[in-house]
């Protein structure tokens, strides 16, 4: 097992790591929208969405993936409402890759933030670290 971090995304604001990569599989841990000092982004879920793809991007890039090698995502909302404008966002970095998805409607997520995404990757073989 091999527990990822990078500077690129938020820390980790509990006992867990960003990512852990185990028999080339990545499990990452879910992201909220905070950037790289902990700061939390925007109050609307499309620049919310788009910095917890950023920091998903920069997660997988340390564990040796890519949104190519995504497998399944989950993602959390805090209001169902924001599913479209959400899945607009999400849609433009996978393109046509197209994961197993669960989207849940929850009734709190960790500071307030109105999105999480986690995912399960493939991870490069060929990565060393």
């Amino acid at each position: 097992m091999r527990f990822v971090e990078t500077k690129e995304a938020p820390a980790a604001i509990g006992p867990y790591s960003q990512a852990v990569v185990a028999n080339g599989i990545v499990y990452t841990s879910g992201q909220i929208p905070m950037d790289e000092k902990g700061v939390i982004v925007a109050d609307d879920i499309i620049n919310q969405t788009h910095q917890v793809m950023k920091n998903l991007f920069y997660v997988l890039e340390a564990s040796g993936a890519h949104f190519n090698d995504v497998i399944k995502t989950t993602v959390f909302l805090a209001d169902m409402d924001d599913f479209l404008k959400m899945n607009e966002v999400y849609s433009h970095y996978f393109g046509h890759h197209k994961p197993a998805r669960s989207t849940v409607a929850v009734k709190t997520l960790p500071r307030g933030v109105l999105i999480e995404i986690e995912c399960i990757a493939l991870a490069n073989a060929d990565f060393h670290v």
